[in-house]
């Protein structure tokens, strides 16, 4: 492979007490609370125009489910967030207090632009500083010291170089933790297949009521949508005869948003890849616009508005950590005593891809899929925030440690937003304490995560995290 060297001079920022690497849930919520708690200077960096990620760049418009048929179990500023767009019309028409706060797998949608104005006027209030259409492209790291010393970004006014006293890598792809060579899995790589991705998209001119009253002349446990997809398929409709659909679902009184088509093999850690199948995205987008108006009863004069600006990546890299949150973690219902969140969704794998076998199997393994009860949860460690060794670098969201199943349950916005909540106050801890990253006093970081409103009931505490 031929190189060419790139040697040039950049302007070096006065340094911050924290930069936060994309504006994700979790990287919004690390950023907002380390803010909050006093840290000094706080950098949040997005390659796009808003905060939110997937939830906004991403369209996916809904929010899992955030309780487990008798609590609210996701509490701190993910319960702020969802508690003043519920106050502020920012969610679903359909939406009640009991969606969020104490219904059994129920999905929370909303107002795509009410969330992007709410996480900007969190980030102004607590003075954190937003860089948006910036991108972090290099790193200045200790590779023995296992700690950072500064981030090389860029956007339209150049190359900079912004030192810092820790780190939060919310990007999704583990882009700042692969920077600097922490151990991680890949899809495709390190497992067998990857998760099937999905470009999701909003609609209008949907007449809900009519949809609903046809889905009620249903028997028992069918689905309009579904059963119209598969009468679609049978007739040749879809380039591909993908049988999996999550659905449309309504996020205003005639809007819906759709979170359906798969792009199979997606490699998002490739450009070729994220670009072919964008396009692809796009063309699905329109087959399920025609199958929605043809097919399906209230979709008569449905309208596309518009397809996402990011792909739904299910699946990329993840980080190895000072812990793995396992699968049979999430069977035995664990609990640990640095967990930073509760959670409760049954292990969410799409179909790998269209053949006949796959669906079998996804229909089997759906049947007898891992899923906890109502009022039952699992809780989420603190270690797997970490990167195994590192001492200034913490990571929240899609590409914490975990093994594949259980990333299959976490990778949501909910989680997420937990996550970088813990992120940025064990951030803040640490630059107050001195302790490192991987050798925090979580007694300590519980006990403010507490008092910030999150909820973790674990009656005994550490000093030390959960480790392998």
């Amino acid at each position: 492979m031929k190189t060419w060297r790139l040697e040039r001079d950049i302007r070096v920022e006065d340094p911050y007490d924290l930069v936060v690497c994309g504006g994700g849930p979790a990287g919004a919520a690390a950023a907002i609370c380390a803010a909050r708690l006093g840290a000094k200077k706080v950098l949040l960096v997005e390659s796009t125009g808003c905060m939110g990620g997937m939830g906004t760049s991403g369209l996916v418009t809904a929010f899992d489910p955030m309780a487990n048929g008798e609590e609210m179990l996701v509490g701190g500023l993910m319960r702020e967030i969802v508690e003043t767009l519920y106050k502020t019309g920012g969610l679903g028409p359909s939406v009640k207090p009991e969606t969020f706060n104490k219904n059994y797998m129920h999905w929370t949608p909303f107002r795509v632009e009410s969330y992007k104005r709410l996480l900007d006027e969190l980030c102004i209030a607590a003075g954190v500083e937003v860089r948006f259409f910036t991108r972090l492209i290099d790193v200045d790291a200790d590779a023995d010291a296992k700690k950072i010393r500064g981030v090389v970004l860029h956007n339209i006014e150049g190359y900079t170089y912004v030192p810092a006293k820790t780190f939060v890598d919310s990007t999704g792809d583990a882009v700042l933790s692969d920077l600097c060579n922490v151990p991680c899995r890949e899809a495709g790589r390190d497992t067998p297949r990857i998760m099937p991705a999905t470009l999701a998209s909003l609609f209008t001119g949907v007449e809900f009521s009519t949809m609903w009253a046809a889905q009620k002349t249903m028997p028992p446990g069918k689905n309009i949508q579904h059963e119209m997809l598969f009468k679609a398929i049978g007739e040749g409709h879809f380039t591909q005869p993908d049988k999996h659909l999550p659905g449309m679902s309504q996020v205003g009184f005639n809007i819906g948003y759709l979170n359906g088509g798969h792009m199979f093999n997606l490699n998002a850690l490739r450009c070729r890849s994220l670009s072919d199948n964008v396009m692809l995205g796009r063309k699905l987008a329109y087959e399920y616009t025609e199958f929605y108006r043809k097919y399906v009863p209230g979709c008569e004069k449905i309208e596309h508005v518009t397809t996402a600006s990011l792909i739904g990546v299910r699946e990329s890299r993840r980080i190895v950590g000072e812990y793995e949150l396992n699968i049979e973690d999430y069977q035995a219902r664990r609990h640990f005593p640095d967990q930073i969140g509760l959670f409760n969704k049954f292990v969410d794998i799409h179909p790998y891809d269209c053949s006949d076998a796959e669906w079998e199997r996804f229909q089997f393994e759906k049947s007898m899929r891992h899923s906890l009860k109502p009022g039952e949860s699992f809780g989420i460690p603190y270690s797997i925030l970490v990167a195994k060794d590192w001492t200034n670098l913490w990571v929240a969201g899609r590409c914490t440690s975990s093994d594949v199943q259980v990333h299959g349950v976490i990778r949501v916005q909910p989680a997420a937003s937990m996550m970088g909540q813990a992120a940025g106050t064990a951030a803040v801890q640490s630059i107050r304490t001195g302790e490192p990253a991987n050798d925090l006093d979580t007694r300590e970081l519980i006990g403010t995560l507490r008092a910030a409103g999150a909820n973790l009931p674990q009656p005994e505490l550490s000093r030390d995290m959960t480790r392998a």
